[in-house]
């Protein structure tokens, strides 16, 4: 990659062709590897660096006659891994003539601003927010429209999952002049302070293992307390150590807090991940990942001896799926994500991604763990010397207050966790919830697959309605102002 310039003609596209081939369940992905210079700061005229922007660019299928781009609006790691998992933009591309961009997000993947700086201190991290984030496509875009022959009138339409999900309706919200239309699927654009309890993601994750068997849920719930009692003592932490196959021993309970904590992420992970057919989205899983552990949890009767090789055995599907897996490495687990300036999600959620998140143990399955922002906050000031401003994207966005804006569908799965924070409810008539039944954490957005429920199906011929109304509008509107 070209080192990040500091300086010279933002508007400027330096293009790396590397045609790259993704394999999916579905189909190859054939695309350009490009980079567009951008405003480091897009709000100042002070401050005048820039840096390369990486997008993703494939025009196989496009109407060079004002076809529609579609853009995907990266998320949180390289622009590579959210290709590969959103197969809807690849197969529905051909049906629509359009031109696919997958744009990635600042501070992730190759898009550093500072290099190997960007990372470092405050200086140079301060400019990694969703705002900053969101010129950066809508600068991407005009560039495109204002370089490509053929592209000027071209209606735009936005997917993101996730928090891609977030960014692709806060772009439309943002910039309606920019994109006609957005496919925001699990998107939790609610999931913030004052606006969401803190406890509504562990409540879906129990729910879920629930509707498959509540003997899975109350096995988990009795775990907690026969993993504390193991744990006061050292032939208990050797006896929990042996159960779930640790690489480390647990020295002292400081290490069983940590392997509660591991425990916890799997429940969460396997929830939002919970597909019909085999995926590697996080890692190597089976289809329905909650049904295969809880075929392992159907008794939470049994002494305690059992019950824990009963949950060890429901474990492992998640940690050695594929046999491959030695032993279970939890050491992640016992240091905060806040204290690692590698991770640039952990300083977004310092900054302004404030996610309340609590679990009490009586409304959900887990072992308890209160939310408090004090605290938080003071985890983020040591970790990054700033304090979070909760309330930021709330007023950036609105939360709830958005019935003046249109053209979003809002897709959920009712298997997935952050359905918990997303919008589950028409706001008008041009912003639109789509529940989909069968479904967790933006399946809809994945690929066409033969094990796909009919309710994605359906969620994804719903959305193709609403893409085909909007570049219909766009169109009119178009030849509207040719006329006028």
């Amino acid at each position: 990659m070209t080192e990040p310039t500091m300086n010279g003609s933002w508007v400027r596209t330096a293009v790396l062709v590397a045609v790259l081939l993704l394999q999916t369940a579905t189909c190859q992905l054939q695309y350009e590897t490009r980079y567009c210079e951008q405003r480091v700061d897009h709000f100042s005229f002070v401050n005048s660096d820039t840096y390369l922007q990486k997008y993703l660019y494939n025009d196989t299928f496009w109407d060079h006659d004002g076809g529609p781009i579609f853009i995907y609006t990266g998320n949180e790691g390289d622009i590579e891994g959210f290709a590969q998992s959103s197969g809807f933009v690849w197969d529905i591309a051909p049906e629509f003539n359009a031109l696919v961009i997958f744009a990635e997000h600042r501070y992730y993947g190759d898009s550093m601003p500072y290099g190997e700086l960007s990372t470092t201190n405050l200086t140079y991290y301060g400019f990694l927010s969703a705002e900053q984030a969101l010129a950066d496509f809508a600068s991407l875009i005009y560039e495109i429209k204002n370089s490509t022959p053929g592209a000027a009138n071209s209606p735009v339409i936005s997917f993101g999952g996730s928090y891609g999900g977030m960014l692709t309706a806060w772009f439309r919200m943002k910039y309606p002049h920019v994109v006609d239309g957005g496919i925001a699927a699990s998107a939790p654009i609610l999931q913030f302070p004052g606006v969401t309890p803190c406890g509504a993601f562990a409540e879906v994750v129990t729910r879920v293992f629930t509707e498959v068997n509540p003997e899975c849920t109350e096995t988990v719930r009795k775990s907690w307390s026969i993993i504390n009692r193991l744990g006061l003592t050292e032939e208990g932490r050797g006896t929990l150590a042996t159960t779930f196959s640790l690489c480390k021993p647990l020295k002292s309970y400081i290490h069983v807090l940590a392997l509660i904590s591991w425990l916890g992420a799997i429940y969460d992970n396997v929830a939002e991940v919970n597909y019909p057919y085999p995926a590697d989205f996080i890692q190597p899983l089976p289809a329905w990942p909650v049904r295969a552990m809880c075929e392992h949890m159907t008794d939470s009767s049994e002494d305690d001896d059992t019950l824990l090789q009963s949950l060890a055995l429901a474990v492992n599907v998640y940690s050695n799926y594929t046999g491959d897996t030695m032993c279970n490495d939890i050491s992640d687990s016992q240091e905060s994500n806040l204290t690692s300036s590698e991770e640039p999600w952990s300083f977004q959620s310092c900054a302004e991604m404030v996610f309340p998140m609590c679990q009490t143990g009586v409304d959900d399955m887990f072992y308890v763990s209160p939310w408090d922002y004090d605290t938080y906050a003071e985890s983020c000031y040591e970790a990054y010397g700033l304090m979070p401003r909760r309330f930021m994207i709330e007023m950036l966005f609105g939360a709830t207050k958005i019935e003046d804006y249109s053209n979003i569908v809002f897709s959920n799965g009712h298997l997935d966790p952050w359905s918990g924070g997303g919008i589950l409810y028409n706001v008008s008539d041009t912003v639109l919830a789509y529940i989909i039944e069968d479904a967790a954490h933006h399946l809809d957005l994945r690929g066409s697959n033969p094990a796909d429920p009919q309710s994605v199906i359906d969620a994804r011929n719903f959305e193709k309605r609403y893409i085909q109304l909007w570049i219909d509008e766009a169109r009119i509107n178009n030849l509207a102002k040719k006329s006028s």
